[in-house]
């Protein structure tokens, strides 16, 4: 065995040393084919102990496959975006790499699809995984109309689309219902892009909670579009005289960019003004005083997307699926 160990071994090389055809030795590798039990454990015996590792490129070729994950970016991601993103994309890359996978990174733009079609066109992606959902969505769209394997990250309604979500409707009417408790009755809502899914089902969740108390919604204000820090200062020179009782911002960029005005206008809080937001991040939690938040797990968001991508890929059963798990960390901003 100290020649086998020294020697790159092919498949021609094992069937000689085993006395089986070449056929035989790849019905072992692939776990296809009828092979007796016996046959099979003493070709796989063989090759572990040879080291033998098949060709990745003569794999793709004859599969017809490339073993490559698209991972499609939001091409306007900012700098309070990263963390997740991050996380995100380490929980898809960890479930790729355990499958035999490799990720490609490509980022929506202006045309917004023009990357991603590049890696389709060139049949560099066998699925793609798009990390964000809009209103009216020319990926979701593109994507259905080259009838590529995808799964998207964010919630929709469109039944043929294979999504994978936080339950951030659930998240934020319990966050609401916990301000309402501690005495809030006339909050002001700071929203971002109404072309993001997910700020629909954050406001529904606000809402949600709003109806399960009895407070009116007409009595809240809510500003959405907001994630410009002129649109925000606008809303917050109407909100701030009225003495709300509590700003509920629905993410961190948002919530940062309203912590740096009211502490511009003197406002204290919380003797003047409760703070939440519906997404964590590390400023929010070191801020001065630290900010109630909803902390959620987005590797494992990333993780379950690209399980849920593999299982199309491989011909299995995938499905939608919505994660209740989130973490409403009570800082002393609400207090």
């Amino acid at each position: 065995m100290e020649r086998n160990e020294k020697k790159g071994y092919t498949l021609n090389d094992i069937a000689k040393e085993l006395g089986v055809n070449k056929a035989t030795v790849s019905k072992a590798i692939s776990g296809k084919g009828n092979l007796s039990a016996e046959t099979r454990a003493r070709i796989l015996e063989f090759i572990d102990k040879c080291g033998y590792r098949p060709n990745a490129v003569a794999q793709s070729l004859a599969r017809n496959r490339t073993y490559n994950i698209g991972l499609m970016m939001p091409g306007d991601t900012g700098v309070f975006d990263v963390a997740f993103f991050r996380d995100c994309l380490q929980g898809v890359c960890k479930v790729a790499a355990e499958n035999g996978y490799d990720v490609l990174m490509a980022m929506s733009g202006e045309p917004p699809v023009e990357q991603i079609a590049r890696l389709i066109d060139n049949r560099k992606v066998d699925g793609v995984i798009a990390m964000r959902n809009l209103v009216n969505s020319p990926i979701v769209g593109f994507l259905k109309e080259k009838q590529v394997p995808f799964v998207l990250i964010g919630p929709t309604s469109d039944p043929e689309v294979i999504s994978v979500d936080n339950d951030n409707q659930s998240a934020c009417r319990d966050l609401t219902t916990l301000l309402i408790a501690r005495g809030a009755r006339r909050m002001a809502l700071l929203g971002g892009d109404d072309n993001n899914c997910v700020t629909h089902s954050r406001l529904k969740g606000f809402y949600d909670a709003c109806d399960l108390a009895g407070v009116k919604r007409e009595e809240q204000l809510v500003y959405l579009n907001v994630h410009q820090d002129y649109r925000l200062t606008a809303a917050l020179d109407v909100v701030i005289p009225q003495k709300v009782d509590c700003i509920v911002c629905m993410d961190d960029h948002i919530c940062n960019m309203a912590l740096v005005r009211l502490r511009s206008c003197g406002v204290r809080i919380p003797e003047d003004m409760k703070v939440a937001s519906f997404y964590d991040n590390v400023l929010l939690e070191s801020n001065i005083p630290p900010v109630t938040s909803l902390r959620f797990d987005a590797a494992e968001l990333g993780k379950i997307a690209c399980r849920e991508l593999i299982n199309k890929l491989e011909g299995n059963q995938s499905k939608n699926i919505v994660l209740p798990g989130y973490q409403m960390i009570l800082r002393d901003s609400t207090k």
